[in-house]
């Protein structure tokens, strides 16, 4: 069966994004019909990016609340069981200065990954499969910027600091969701994770590195270990780091380790032009 999902995983700064432009660029040159979907992604097919949960109780105080956005609210809600889930991220980004700050932040607060981690893991579960059950019958390869180990491990370990088996099993479950898609997974290495941390810091604003900081510190595993800053969020990457490749030697998909220390473009497009065939992907 032809591949129908491509995955690029690795840690921040490690070329996430740019594998992942490349692989959608070659597909193209290629002639083949892919679908590029980025960390961050608020159509997310698999994924709920800026999505409140909600109870019924929740939801219905939030229709009480006298807001022009009430019968939007209605109208873009989705029922899941007893759970309500709204786009808070993409509504913002639509209505922009007329949606309130005081409501945003206080469905921002209600995140799917603020919740508990075995409710997390359900509805992110119940996503992927019905993602793959769609994506089964579609002729288009879709390719997924991280979110397939990232975000289990990151809401798993990084938040919750729950048990490694928990973590694994929440990995394994997607895994066993996309299978029908013949999936490849690119993961994605650096020989030196503080050189491709802080060279992430440098390139981008001050604020990602504040708030990944504090994220990876502030609470779970950075926060039991006592870490703090950035050279606590580097030994919570390194500790990810372990984590994931634990994972790796676990999963029975497709999967392809790449180096990406040179960050010599044009030979690592080359090398994923070989990959890519020797998977069968292209010709």
């Amino acid at each position: 069966m032809k591949t129908k999902l491509i995955m690029v995983e690795g840690l921040p700064g490690f070329g996430k994004s740019t594998t992942s432009r490349m692989i959608h660029a070659i597909l193209s040159e290629h002639n083949i019909e892919s679908r590029l979907v980025m960390e961050g992604d608020t159509d997310h097919p698999a994924d709920y990016e800026g999505t409140a949960c909600l109870t019924e109780e929740e939801f219905g105080q939030l229709l009480e609340v006298a807001s022009p956005f009430k019968e939007i609210w209605i109208e873009r809600a989705v029922q899941k069981g007893s759970w309500n889930l709204l786009p808070y991220q993409k509504l913002k980004n639509e209505y922009g200065a007329s949606f309130p700050d005081d409501r945003y932040h206080s469905l921002a607060k209600k995140d799917i990954y603020e919740l508990p981690l075995d409710l997390n893991r359900w509805l992110i579960t119940d996503r992927w499969e019905a993602f793959a059950e769609q994506a089964l019958h579609e002729p288009t390869v879709t390719i997924f910027e991280c979110c397939f180990i990232q975000n289990p491990v990151t809401v798993g370990m990084v938040k919750h600091d729950a048990p490694e088996d928990q973590v694994t099993d929440y990995v394994l479950g997607l895994e066993k969701a996309v299978l029908p898609l013949n999936p490849l997974l690119f993961y994605i290495e650096q020989n030196d994770l503080e050189y491709a941390f802080r060279k992430a810091i440098r390139e981008r604003p001050e604020a990602w590195s504040t708030g990944f900081a504090h994220y990876y510190t502030g609470q779970g595993y950075g926060k039991h270990h006592g870490l703090e800053g950035v050279e606590g969020t580097l030994q919570v990457l390194e500790a990810r780091r372990e984590l994931e490749h634990r994972i790796l030697d676990k999963l029975g998909l497709n999967k392809e380790l790449i180096n990406n220390s040179l960050y010599d473009q044009e030979n690592y497009r080359i090398m994923l032009i070989d990959k890519l065939k020797q998977h069968g992907i292209i010709p």
